[in-house]
C-alpha cells in the first residue's frame, strides 16, 4: 500500500514543481544623481572631533610656521597634535624616528 501511495505522490510533486512561474526579468537600475558640491565637501572632512579634557594642560607651539599642541593629561604621558594638510596628526613624541649612530669609531689614549 505504501509503495502505491509513493508511486502516485512522486509524479504529482514533480508536476507541481514544474508549474512554478519563471522569475521576472530584471532591469538595470538608473544612474544615481550626483551629490551637491556642499555635500561632497562635508563628506571629505572628518565628522568626529575629540576635544581635550577639562583637566588637560594644552600648550600651543609654533615651530617653523606649523601649529602644534602639546597635551598633557593629569597623571599621564604628554602627546602632540601636529597640524597638517589633512587635519591634525597624533604623535606620542616629536621624534621622527631617525637615529644617528652613536657608537665610537676610534678612541685616543
Amino acid at each position: 500500500m505504501r509503495r502505491l501511495l509513493a508511486t502516485l505522490l512522486v509524479p504529482m510533486a514533480v508536476a507541481a514543481q514544474a508549474q512554478v512561474p519563471p522569475p521576472p526579468k530584471l532591469e538595470p537600475l538608473p544612474e544615481a544623481p550626483e551629490r551637491p558640491a556642499a555635500a561632497q565637501a562635508a563628506a571629505e572632512e572628518p565628522a568626529v572631533r575629540i576635544p581635550a579634557g577639562k583637566d588637560d594642560k594644552v600648550e600651543h607651539i609654533n615651530h617653523g610656521g606649523r601649529q602644534m599642541l602639546k597635551v598633557t593629561p593629569p597623571g599621564g604621558r604628554p602627546y602632540y597634535l601636529i597640524e597638517s594638510a589633512g587635519g591634525w596628526l597624533h604623535r606620542d613624541s616629536l621624534d621622527d624616528g631617525t637615529r644617528v649612530p652613536m657608537w665610537p669609531i676610534h678612541t685616543f689614549n
